[in-house]
Order: structure tokens, then C-alpha cells, then sequence
């Protein structure tokens, strides 16, 4: 999926335009440049999401092995925000996926596995507690995996909700596809976190449970809207020199914005860039911008 070139500008809107989940490496990729193409079609807000911890050559095997990938991730969201009219801000935390990484390529028990991914977590929790990353990241495998990695996934996601519930901020997993994750939604509401701050990244445009981060596709998009509940807008993109444009280039979140316009969804443009970050993250996408 790339973002297209049918796509008009965003002069129709002049409130934020946020994209709720992507990645940037500015030492291996484009960086910046994307973030300057985000900009140059009106985008005005990034959640960056710090990659999966081996694309920058860490193979962790305790939590603060983490800490070079956060404290990476924190100054590219400060570059990004001199080059935004809004700002940037970091979610950090363990992709699911390492624990496939940690048990099938590097021999350690799914149990190991868990401990090294949870105490991951709490180190990123660490940034989320003296406020420089706005939220955590986790999940579990969307792909199948043995009964003792799912299990062990799993505890690794419940960690990062108790981390969620104590420092009161959201929590972005990275799941298997479904419309319907409200076993999910009630651990978290069990570890004392509201559903409402478990977003779905990558979610398609129906969901239950979580908050969906729904990636741009126009039928997904048209069926948030029409559902006119909270939503947010991604693209997922993955700034890798070998995937230009994967998943979705950094021009289409502001694209697709317009494109809502166009089609009498303004409702769900203010819902996925201003209702919806505020009632998830507790930002807020128009006191912080400067058009």
C-alpha cells in the first residue's frame, strides 16, 4: 500500500491533521524528509513510534538494552517537532514480535522471553513517568505462534496495561486483525485502564473494545466515519530504504483528510483529529498548533 497522487491538498481544513502511528530513522531511511513531506500537504501532528528494537542492531537481553531505542526515538520526535507547525511526540515500547526473534532465532523459553519483553516495557514506562514519551507500545503476534509464546505475549500486553493504569496514559498494541477485541479492552479495564486508551494500530474502520487507529484505506475510512464513533488516522509508516512508501507513505494521512472533506465527513475529520487524540492521550491537537 503506498499513498496515492489522487489526492488534493488539505486547504478545506485548517484545524490539526494528525497521524497516529508511524516510524522514522533518519539514519538509515529518509527521516526527516518524510516528516517535511507530511508537512508540505498540511499534516501537522506525529505520534512516532520507536521500531522494533533489532532494526537498530539491539539484541536485548534485559530491559535496559531498550534504552539506546528510546533515547534515539526521543530526539528524532524533537527534530520532527522543530519541522511541524504542531508538535510530535514519542510511544514507546517492545514490539510483539520479538518474542518469535527471542524464542525461535535466539533459543531462550517463552518464559525468558516474557521477562526480558515486560522488563522492556518498564523501562519505557520510565519515559511515560517524567514525561517524555506520551505512551506505550506492546501487543502480541498477529500470526501464529505456540500456546506458551501466545500465553507468554500475552502477559507481556496485561504488563504493559498495569503500566498504563499507574502513569495514566494510552496504550497502542500491535495485534492479529479483528473487528472485535473486547477480551483485550477488559484486561485492560481489569489492570485499571480505561478501553478507551487501548488503541488498535492498524485497525480496519469497525471496531469493538479498543480504540481503532485506523490505517487509510478509503473503505475503512468511510466506515469509521459513517460510524461517527472515536477513531484516529495512520499510516504505519515504516521508513525502510528497502520498503520506500511501506505501509503507507507520509503523505497520506493529510491526503485522506481532504479526501474526507470532499466526500461531507468534516464530523469525522475533527473526530479523528481533535475529539479523539484529546480523549485517548489527553493532548491537545489545537492549542498546539500554529498555522
Amino acid at each position: 500500500m503506498t499513498d496515492g497522487t489522487d489526492d488534493s491538498g488539505t486547504d478545506e481544513w485548517r484545524g490539526p491533521i494528525l497521524d497516529d502511528h508511524l516510524h522514522l530513522d533518519p539514519d538509515h531511511a529518509r527521516g526527516l524528509e518524510a516528516v517535511e513531506d507530511f508537512v508540505n500537504v498540511g499534516g501537522t501532528h506525529l505520534l512516532i513510534v520507536n521500531k522494533p528494537s533489532w532494526h537498530l542492531d539491539v539484541e536485548a537481553e534485559r530491559g535496559e538494552d531498550f534504552r539506546p531505542v528510546f533515547e534515539r526515538t526521543i530526539e528524532i520526535v524533537a527534530e520532527a517537532t522543530d519541522r511541524l507547525s504542531g508538535r510530535a511526540w514519542p510511544i514507546l515500547g517492545v514490539h510483539p514480535g520479538l518474542v518469535s526473534r527471542l524464542v525461535d532465532d535466539r533459543g531462550y523459553a517463552p518464559e525468558e522471553a516474557r521477562e526480558i519483553m515486560q522488563a522492556g516495557i518498564g523501562v519505557a514506562a520510565e519515559y511515560v513517568a517524567d514525561g517524555r514519551a506520551l505512551g506505550l507500545k506492546s501487543g502480541r503476534p498477529h500470526y501464529d505462534v505456540s500456546e506458551a509464546v501466545w500465553e507468554a505475549s500475552n502477559e507481556v500486553m496485561c504488563r504493559a496495561f498495569e503500566h498504563g493504569a499507574d502513569l495514566e496514559c494510552a496504550v497502542q498494541l500491535h495485534t492479529e486483525a479483528s473487528e472485535d477485541l473486547t477480551e483485550i479492552a477488559d484486561w485492560a479495564e481489569a489492570a485499571g485502564l480505561p478501553a478507551h486508551r487501548v488503541v488498535k494500530h492498524y485497525a480496519s474502520g469497525r471496531l469493538e473494545g479498543p480504540t481503532p487507529s485506523v490505517m487509510c484505506e478509503k473503505d475503512w475510512l468511510t466506515e469509521a466515519a459513517e460510524r461517527g464513533a472515536p477513531f484516529l488516522m495512520e499510516t504505519d509508516f515504516v521508513d525502510d530504504p528497502d520498503r520506500p512508501g511501506a505501509v503507507m507513505g507520509p503523505k497520506t494521512v493529510p491526503r485522506r483528510v481532504s479526501w474526507l472533506l470532499e466526500n461531507g465527513h468534516e464530523d469525522a475529520v475533527r473526530i479523528a483529529h481533535v475529539e479523539t487524540p484529546a480523549r485517548v492521550y489527553d493532548i491537545d491537537t489545537e492549542a498546539t498548533l500554529e498555522r
